[in-house]
């Protein structure tokens, strides 16, 4: 990896004027294959693909991570039913129309995979290959339970970016139970707060995309049409070996679907892999070969 890589911010207006953040890594040498579209989880943003993304841009392809509206440097929506997997999708199959990329390898994690299967519901000849880290078309109660309990509902304040770290391991740490040393937690925190006009530190995230994932929501629907649209399209699946979200039964049920679906343990890490750990890493450069 090269952790100094550089990259393009910018901006893109939707269809419905928000305006979304987006970043671009140029592939390093010369180009070997379709651009990688990079998609977050629900709370999440851009930077989390920030380790990853070079990684990916070293094999000689172009990397764009997009930040969701309602997250990050993306503006907030004055309309919080329009924070929902359809709409997000639509909003980054226009902009690769923005960017004029015609097929992308979609990776993405958590809601980022559920998009990436709307999206073979949509337009499955946009998608060249995808990545699903850590989600499939069934989502285990327990997850579902333990995301309910916090998106939109703490207060998302705090005194220092070490507190910030502390709360984050305190959420999360049941996903990471190697990570004892305070740098990735402290990391952790930069990747999903920012600091706030007061000098407080705040989630970066309007509480309302919370709506999606409430009693009835999105992930209350049959996904499995879903998935099923993506039959055609090479994919891999990638699911940490202790997460409470994507069930073994569940991946079991995928394959036997899809039976060329490729698959891969990411020991000792829950919701959700980074994909910067070495098992992830490697079978997704494989994959991508």
């Amino acid at each position: 990896m090269t952790p100094g890589m550089p990259f393009n911010d910018d901006f893109f207006t939707t269809n419905d004027g928000l305006k979304l953040h987006y970043r671009v890594y140029e592939p390093v040498s010369e180009t070997r294959g379709d651009p990688v579209l990079c998609l977050h989880g629900l709370t999440r943003n851009l930077k989390d693909f920030e380790d990853f993304a070079p990684h990916i841009a070293a094999l000689g392809r172009t990397v764009i991570c997009a930040t969701q509206r309602g997250r990050g440097r993306s503006d907030r929506d004055p309309r919080p039913e329009r924070y929902s997997p359809p709409v997000y999708t639509q909003d980054m199959l226009d902009l690769l129309d923005h960017l004029k990329i015609d097929r992308a390898v979609f990776v993405g994690t958590s809601m980022g995979g559920l998009m990436t299967m709307v999206a073979a519901t949509l337009a499955p000849n946009r998608i060249a290959r995808a990545v699903l880290n850590d989600i499939g078309p069934e989502l285990d109660p327990v997850g579902i339970g333990r995301i309910r309990a916090y998106a939109g509902k703490t207060e998302g304040r705090f005194e220092s970016w070490q507190t910030t770290a502390d709360a984050i391991r305190a959420i999360n740490g049941i996903a990471f139970p190697k990570e004892t040393g305070n740098a990735f937690w402290l990391d952790f925190a930069h990747k999903t707060c920012r600091e706030a006009a007061d000098g407080a530190i705040v989630l970066d995230y309007d509480k309302a995309i919370a709506e999606s994932v409430a009693e009835g929501g999105d992930v209350d629907v049959d996904l499995w049409p879903l998935f099923d649209a993506m039959k055609d399209i090479p994919t891999l699946l990638v699911r940490g070996e202790i997460t409470d979200l994507l069930m073994v039964s569940t991946v079991e049920a995928m394959k036997a679907r899809k039976p060329d679906l490729e698959f891969v343990s990411v020991p000792d890490t829950g919701h959700a892999p980074f994909l910067t750990e070495p098992a992830a890493l490697a079978k997704i450069k494989a994959f991508l070969k």
